[in-house]
C-alpha cells in the first residue's frame, strides 16, 4: 500500500493543484451540467487561479512522489472551500486523509465547527463528507435562490478543539 505524505503547499505546487482541480472538476461536477461554450476554459482559469492564490493556505497531499490532492481553507472563517484529489488517486483514502489533516488543524486553531459546500447532485462527494462525520445544514443555489436548477448542499462537522493550558515537554 503506498504510503501518503501530507505536508503545507508551497508556491511551487499551484500549477499541479490547478490541474488536479480541474481533473477532478472534469470528472465529479463537468458531468452533472449543461455544458456551454468556454465553460470548460473558464473552469480551469478559475481552478488555475484559485490554487495560486489560495496555496498558502492549503495542504497537498504526495503518493510515490506525485502531488494527487490538495485540500485549502479560508483563514479566519473556519472554511474549505476546496478538496480536490486526481482522478486516478480517488477512493484511496487522500481525500479523507487531506480532510482530517486540516480539520486538525482548525482544531488546534480552537475552531469548534468547520464548514463546506458541494454540488447537491455530487451524491458521490454528498456520500463522502457525510462518512467524514459532515452534515447537512442548507441546500442552496446561486445568490441563495433556491429555485435555481445548481444548488449546492452546505455541511458542517462539530470539531473538538483543544482547551485549557497545554503542557510543553
Amino acid at each position: 500500500m503506498l504510503r501518503t505524505e501530507l505536508r503545507k503547499a508551497d508556491l511551487s505546487d499551484a500549477p499541479r493543484m490547478g490541474t488536479i482541480a480541474y481533473a477532478a472538476w472534469e470528472k465529479g461536477i463537468l458531468p452533472l451540467l449543461s455544458e456551454e461554450p468556454l465553460m470548460r476554459e473558464s473552469e480551469r482559469r478559475r481552478l488555475s487561479q484559485a490554487a495560486a492564490l489560495g496555496w498558502q493556505h492549503a495542504i497537498v497531499a504526495i503518493r510515490d512522489g506525485d502531488l494527487v490532492g490538495w485540500c485549502s481553507r479560508v483563514p479566519r472563517r473556519n472554511y474549505i472551500p476546496y478538496l480536490f484529489v486526481a482522478p486516478d488517486s480517488q477512493s484511496m483514502g487522500v481525500g479523507g486523509e487531506l480532510l482530517a489533516r486540516m480539520e486538525m488543524m482548525l482544531e488546534l486553531e480552537g475552531a469548534e465547527r468547520v464548514h463546506l459546500e458541494t454540488p447537491a447532485d455530487n451524491v458521490r462527494a454528498v456520500r463522502f463528507y457525510e462518512r467524514q462525520g459532515y452534515n447537512i445544514m442548507a441546500l442552496r443555489g446561486r445568490d441563495g435562490d433556491v429555485r435555481q436548477s445548481f444548488m449546492s448542499v452546505h455541511l458542517e462537522k462539530r470539531l473538538h478543539p483543544l482547551s485549557g493550558e497545554q503542557e510543553r515537554e
